[in-house]
């Protein structure tokens, strides 16, 4: 762990940059049926691309959670109590973090973790500046890896877990409750407030995911661009189309892409050949019930303490308590 230290904030390096990118793609393609976890969609033109989804008419997720924190930050700030250290996975952007930074009481520490790390440098530097008095920690890592991650000395106070726009979903349930178990020893038993998309119609889900603008798709194939540029591949981006449907079956939206045609793609020196149809699955979008997450909650070792919903519905946020 590296840690450094900047005008603004403290920077923790436990990642290489590009690390495991070439070795997913790499294995991903060589399964059947072949995939690339969806992790590696942001880079600096994914993060581009995801945060003009979200403005998207169609992708309700981001407007109907910001509507949910807005009217109950308060009431998670008086759950978790003063003097928090606050520690977001998945930071991104850093943009619904505010909302809570400003209700709790004293907060001591924010600490944004992601693996996109010139997304997360300028998201944790946001926040420095209209928090000037808070410590603020970048920590460049996998918070969905297999090993827990290691943080800075944070000094004496309760540790309070955001995970918000539905980004659990890309694990299936069997593998949230994996990465909550994680969590949970990284909180030292805290408290945690995750986003969760709800069930709903199959057209309102396939819409959010396949947008009439095209949006989402240049989203899922910036994912190929992405490969030729660091990892010397030649995908051949018209040979390949966006494809994402919701999988009532498995309760989850499911995003592909589809080879157009038989070809073979070169990344790193090796070829990987594609029949006609063939897709790499590129992200999976759990969508739950409440009492079907706060299942998966208790199954890791959480107590669901609170789940707030929009009027109609759409969108939950789970405040979590870690027992044991």
């Amino acid at each position: 762990m590296d840690t450094k230290t900047g005008s603004d904030i403290e920077v923790v390096e436990t990642l290489a940059r590009g690390q495991g990118f070439a070795e997913a793609v790499r294995a991903g393609l060589a399964c059947a049926p072949k995939i690339i976890p969806a992790k590696y969609f942001y880079d600096a033109e994914g993060a581009r691309l995801f945060a003009a989804i979200c403005d998207l008419p169609e992708y309700y997720l981001t407007r109907v959670e910001l509507e949910i924190l807005r009217a109950r930050a308060h009431a998670a700030a008086a759950l978790a109590g003063p003097g928090c250290h606050l520690i977001e996975f998945g930071s991104g952007a850093s943009v619904k973090v505010g909302l809570l930074l400003d209700a709790l009481v004293q907060p001591r520490s924010y600490v944004a973790i992601d693996i996109s790390r010139e997304f997360l440098l300028a998201g944790a530097r946001a926040v420095a500046q209209t928090h000037p008095r808070l410590r603020v920690v970048a920590v460049h890592g996998d918070y969905a890896g297999p090993e827990a991650l290691a943080l800075p000395d944070l000094g004496a106070g309760r540790r309070l877990g955001f995970f918000p726009g539905s980004t659990i979903g890309n694990l299936t349930p069997e593998e949230s409750v994996g990465f909550l178990k994680r969590a949970r020893v990284l909180l030292e038993n805290g408290d945690l407030i995750v986003g969760v998309d709800t069930k709903k119609d199959k057209k309102i889900l396939d819409a959010a995911y396949d947008d009439a603008q095209g949006v989402t798709a240049d989203f899922n194939l910036n994912l190929l661009r992405r490969a030729n540029a660091e990892l010397g591949a030649d995908f051949d981006l018209a040979a390949f189309r966006h494809v994402a449907f919701y999988n009532a079956a498995r309760g989850w939206i499911e995003m592909h892409l589809e080879s157009l045609k038989a070809q073979a793609v070169r990344v790193s020196g090796r070829a990987f050949p594609f029949r006609a149809g063939e897709t790499i699955l590129t992200e999976i979008s759990c969508k739950y019930a409440v009492a079907e997450f706060q299942d998966v909650a208790r199954a890791a070792g959480f107590a669901p303490l609170e789940a707030w919903t929009d009027d109609r519905a759409r969108f939950s946020v789970h405040y979590l308590r870690g027992t044991g």
